[in-house]
């Protein structure tokens, strides 16, 4: 914690856990008042020997107790978790991981005991917690290297030592741990670090790179935890259903200004040239929300809403070949065709691709039919060629963006449409330049993304215009240089920001406060 550690898991997206495992405050604790044994000093194991068995089970509690807390009330550490910790945590971080490495991303310590049961502090730890010295052999790393080495769940292995540690010779022993690394293949970067010895400030010199080492990590095994389908908990091999019809949920538009219906629909396979996809993240989009108050000329009911979605691409159609089952990818309302022959494909001035536009508008696939059946084997609507408010969708094949696994669907579908909407404004309509001044009008998901881009690409001052100045504080934090709540002004805000914030106006204003379907998004991710 003094080592500012939660600063570098905030950058990287990651959530940090630091345990209290030394049970203090309770006089009633065994304890010993040298630093290597008793409350300062838990060494990640179970005690069997009294007095210490009843308080001391510090590796029960770090692999069993915590992560289910951390899940049950945060809902993190689902699907990845990865361990960390200095000198004696050191050990117990390494100790932990190899004894369990499936349930664990990535391990790494600081200055760790290597070889407990060959210094001091092993010694007298294991005799007291567990009888012997020999007892404790199940939980020295050099040994655990030996014995169960290489661990193919972990590509490397980052170890950081100061050369200046007053424990290096004769306790921490990181050479044994090195030799039975190379012994059985086992890939582990032990960083000799000149100059730094046993204390936090070591910690807080590299305690960067330590986050990013395990964030790399965790994303990777999340992405392929995300991979896989999951119906009633248990997981399905995608081959299961394809070729068949498959029966969901869905939430079903029945009529304007009617609240959806969640209703059990059939999805078809897909016919040549399509995509069926398990939609596993929604986005809700004020499309969505137009169509369903019966304002869109091409609103067709009954449908299926939708098209801000991550999903995983379940099976494919006949010549398929962009995307295979297992991908992940992200619907697109807009998609482009790329033929030599499309005009607007071949622009670098619009990408609003007509292929499948005038089918998408009459809510049928490129072919002129539907995919979707309701109980009663009645066809429903298709929508902006996505509709995915449903446990599965048909998607042209055009329409699929493959991303990567280890991008989280549920942040990723956002690109599907607002995202990418208001990067590609700043970015490939209007190429803001450098040092330009921005003015954006609105900040729903339109806007905030407007502002990261250009922040992105440089501008120098970036005014967000809103009359709900709750959104104040999120565009601030997203890159905008200033707020102004237009409903406040006695003026014309267009005379507030051309006037009074600066002499001449800004080089590049945005309307966000419509959606429109005629702003450029990022290339082949756009609306």
């Amino acid at each position: 914690m003094k080592a500012n550690a939660f600063a570098s898991a905030d950058r990287e997206g990651i959530a940090l856990v630091i345990p209290d495992t030394s049970p203090r405050g309770d006089d009633s604790v065994p304890n010993d008042d040298g630093y290597d044994l008793g409350k300062g000093a838990g060494f990640y194991i179970d005690a069997t020997n009294e007095p210490w068995n009843t308080n001391y089970n510090m590796y029960s509690y770090i692999t069993q107790e915590l992560p289910m807390l951390v899940q049950e009330h945060y809902g993190v550490g689902i699907n990845a978790k990865s361990i960390c910790g200095h000198s004696m945590g050191g050990h117990g971080a390494l100790t932990i991981g190899m004894k369990d490495p499936t349930s664990w991303a990535s391990i790494s310590a600081f200055s760790p005991i290597c070889n407990p049961t060959k210094c001091p502090w092993g010694e007298k730890a294991f005799t007291a917690y567990l009888g012997s010295v020999d007892a404790g052999k199940d939980h020295d790393v050099t040994l655990l290297m030996e014995k169960n080495g290489p661990f193919e769940q972990f590509d490397d292995i980052l170890i950081d030592q100061g050369l200046d540690d007053e424990f290096l010779n004769g306790q921490l022993h990181p050479e044994a741990l090195e030799a039975a690394a190379n012994k059985v293949g086992q890939k582990v970067t032990i960083r000799r670090q000149p100059g730094y010895d046993h204390s936090y400030y070591f910690i807080s010199s590299f305690i960067d790179d330590h986050v990013k080492f395990h964030a790399k990590r965790l994303r990777k095994k999340e992405g392929a935890a995300r991979a896989l389908l999951s119906e009633g908990g248990v997981c399905v091999k995608i081959s299961d259903t394809a070729g068949k019809p498959i029966t969901c949920k869905a939430m079903v538009a029945r009529a304007p200004k009617q609240p959806l219906v969640c209703e059990t629909i059939t999805v078809d396979p897909p016919k040549a040239g399509e995509v069926r996809v398990k939609v596993i993240a929604n986005a809700l989009c004020h499309t969505d929300i137009y169509t369903l108050d019966g304002y869109d000329p091409e609103g067709l009911f009954p449908c299926i809403l939708g098209h801000e979605a991550g999903c995983i691409v379940e099976s494919v159609g006949e010549g398929v070949t962009s995307v295979k089952p297992g991908d992940h990818v992200i619907p697109c309302y807009t998609p482009q065709c790329a033929q030599p022959s499309c005009i607007f494909c071949q622009s670098p001035k619009t990408n609003l691709c007509p292929s499948i536009r005038s089918t998408q508008g009459q809510g049928v696939m490129p072919d002129g039919t539907k995919r979707f059946k309701d109980k009663d084997g009645k066809e429903i609507f298709h929508f902006m060629g996505c509709s995915t408010m449903s446990e599965y969708t048909v998607l042209a094949e055009i329409s699929c963006a493959k991303i990567s696994k280890e991008a989280p669907l549920e942040k990723a579908c956002l690109f599907g449409c607002g995202v990418s909407t208001g990067l590609g404004a700043v970015w490939n309509t209007c190429k803001v330049p450098a040092d330009s001044s921005v003015a954006v009008f609105g900040l729903g998901a339109v806007g905030l993304s407007v502002i990261q881009g250009a922040k992105m690409a440089g501008a120098s001052r970036i005014i967000a215009v809103d009359i709900n100045p709750a959104k104040a504080d999120m565009a601030m934090k997203l890159g905008a240089t200033d707020f102004v709540d237009s409903s406040k002004l006695d003026k014309p805000v267009q005379q507030h920001i051309a006037g009074d914030l600066t002499d001449w106006g800004v080089d590049f204003s945005f309307d966000c406060t419509v959606t429109s379907f005629l702003c450029s998004g990022v290339h082949y991710l756009s609306r």
